[in-house]
């Protein structure tokens, strides 16, 4: 029926899509989800030429960045994939994945991600560890990360002015841009607490 898997998956999408009322969130994952599974590369690939053509312009796609498991993400590789879906991506972050390995878990700060990375992104989801409460540091730190990337955005339009004062008001305001090492010492200074306030609760 369809000349190939591109225009086959994005006319299931966009039918989907348009069954359900076109939502303001509908999340689409293509075949070719990150630089390495691309052929030639992100902006000469055929599926990707075709998705971006095809595809509703509601509808987000989902990309992991050069590798399924980045360790980097930067503007200039965003810059063209935003070119080739003819949309701004949706980072499915697996820098704190261990669904594949067991024996990884990753405890560190949130880190790799070139500052500015806010403004070339629709959205950003973080895949994290399985075990549960190894993900307070990923989290906290992304946080800190996120209020960080809003200041940026702040200097550059004050529409943000009044998100980001609100964010710096209930969190304390920090100076500067991110820095990994500050937001991990941050994280560890709050999980001790929340560890300690957990070993006081009765039955604990």
């Amino acid at each position: 029926v369809f000349p190939s898997l591109a225009q086959a998956q994005a006319s299931v999408a966009n039918e989907v899509y348009q069954e359900l009322g076109q939502p303001s969130v509908f999340l689409f994952c293509p075949t070719e989800y990150c630089s390495s599974l691309c052929s030639p590369s992100p902006s000469q690939s055929c599926y990707l030429l075709t998705i971006g053509q095809e595809l509703l312009p509601g509808i987000g796609v989902i990309w992991t960045g050069p590798k399924v498991v980045s360790q980097e993400l930067s503007a200039m590789q965003l810059e063209e994939v935003e070119g080739v879906l003819r949309r701004r991506p949706v980072i499915w972050d697996n820098l704190y994945a261990n669904d594949y390995d067991c024996r990884r878990v990753f405890l560190g700060p949130y880190m790799g991600r070139a500052p500015g990375l806010m403004s070339r992104l629709h959205g950003l989801l973080l895949n994290p560890n399985c075990e549960l409460q190894a993900n307070f540091i990923p989290i906290h730190t992304l946080g800190s990360w996120f209020r960080s990337e809003l200041r940026s955005c702040a200097h550059s339009d004050h529409a943000g002015m009044e998100t980001v004062t609100a964010l710096e008001d209930s969190q304390g305001s920090e100076e500067g841009s991110y820095s990994p090492q500050d937001a991990l010492e941050l994280a560890l200074h709050d999980w001790v607490a929340e560890i300690n306030r957990q070993a006081l609760e009765p039955g604990r």
